[in-house]
């Protein structure tokens, strides 16, 4: 199969960056997994939250909306599955492997998305996405102003615990993670974040904090650190360069969200430090405007 421009993701950058292309008229095949990150807020019968004009839905249904649009342009065509073996030719194409079919585009959009690799604390993985969060932007509010949880994974705790006083009453949970100086406790105090010391020995109910001398703390939802692992190989089987974060690695782009092997670009998640839905939208959108670009000037 060949194409101009393939875009390997279908979430909201890849969905963004093919809109772009298909309102140029170009030939588009986009490539999805399925493994749209915030889906584990779907599956909690969650929402979405500071995306302009769509606060408070589905990301699911924004998603669906999202690929239906796209779908009604002729020179979109979709394919579910993985992307593998990707390769860039002697003859200045790209190449990957989707099940049994070989895809060769001129242009590549990595659109692959994160995973989050949560602490182990018993009963936090299962209530990812319903009581347990990593931006207070996407679910602080809906907290209502209570007592919130910060469970540290990690020294960017100490930035959960200065943040989140604007969405409620933190205790910062230290864990063991990190061992605060006392500037960052003073700062702390300032905000009004309590520290606990004590280890966690799990959480219960919604958000039940269960520590080791047996004390329960109920939060009305919990902040931790993710680590964000890029979800496909591909970037690295392209010689892109990688970059490692505060919170994981991501794909290291330039101001057009080129990558460092010409002719490929990424958006999203897995080219940013931190993202959100409406980053993004926006992120894709500049990298299939520039994609398109590069096949002009």
């Amino acid at each position: 199969m060949q194409v101009d421009f393939a875009i390997i993701g279908g979430s909201f950058a890849g969905l963004s960056a093919a809109l772009q292309l298909a309102r140029a008229r170009r030939d588009v095949l986009v490539v999805d997994a399925g493994q749209r990150r915030n889906r584990f807020v779907d599956e909690a019968g969650g929402h979405s939250h500071g995306f302009l004009t769509r606060d408070g839905q589905s990301p699911g249904a924004i998603a669906a909306e999202g690929r239906s649009q796209l779908l009604r342009y002729p020179n979109v065509r979709w394919l579910d599955g993985l992307a593998e073996d990707a390769r860039h030719r002697s003859d200045g194409r790209f190449e990957f492997r989707v099940a049994s079919k070989v895809v060769s585009a001129r242009r590549l959009i990595l659109a692959v998305g994160v995973r989050d690799e949560l602490p182990p604390v018993p009963g936090l993985a299962e209530r990812w996405g319903r009581s347990v969060f990593h931006c207070p932007y996407c679910h602080g509010y809906e907290l209502d102003a209570g007592p919130i949880g910060i469970v540290a994974a990690s020294p960017m705790a100490q930035h959960h615990g200065l943040m989140l006083p604007d969405w409620g009453k933190p205790t910062l949970f230290l864990n063991g993670a990190y061992a605060p100086t006392q500037e960052d406790l003073a700062a702390l105090a300032r905000r009004g974040t309590r520290v606990e010391s004590t280890p966690i020995d799990r959480i219960e109910g919604a958000a039940d904090v269960v520590l080791a001398d047996g004390r329960i703390l109920s939060m009305s939802g919990l902040f931790t650190q993710t680590r964000a692992r890029l979800s496909s190989p591909v970037a690295q089987q392209l010689s892109c360069e990688i970059e490692e974060g505060p919170l994981g690695e991501f794909i290291k782009v330039n101001s057009a969200q080129e990558t460092s092997v010409p002719g490929v670009f990424a958006c999203g998640d897995a080219a940013r430090v931190a993202g959100s839905v409406a980053l993004a939208v926006g992120d894709g959108a500049l990298a299939g405007l520039a994609a398109h670009r590069s096949t002009l000037f």
